[in-house]
């Protein structure tokens, strides 16, 4: 079965005080994560707008390959070391490309 590229974005919201500890944490998730079956890319951006801001940039081969991802060692350390860097939950917007 032929399945389209799944894009991610998560964007992470640092809490006053804490977004150099969240960036260097999420810095982390980039070698691991590049490393992973079904990666295109995994790209992590700093928000022009918001100096708190983070963004993952990420195209899977599947969507079946970032539910892989999802239960990785490196994400399940994130998810339990960044809660007190977060002024809100994480937000995930997920899809595939409407147009090239």
């Amino acid at each position: 079965m032929n399945q389209d590229p799944c894009v991610v974005v998560a964007v992470f919201r640092g809490r006053p005080g804490r977004e150099q500890a969240l960036a260097a944490a999420l810095r982390q998730m980039c070698i691991p994560s590049r490393d992973e079956p079904g990666c295109i890319n995994y790209d992590l951006h700093a928000s022009a707008i918001d100096p708190g801001e983070f963004f993952f940039h990420e195209t899977w081969a599947s969507a079946d390959d970032h539910r892989v991802h999802l239960d990785s060692p490196h994400v399940r350390h994130l998810l339990t070391i960044t809660p007190d860097m977060l002024r809100e939950p994480i937000q995930e917007f997920k899809g595939t490309r409407v147009a090239a």
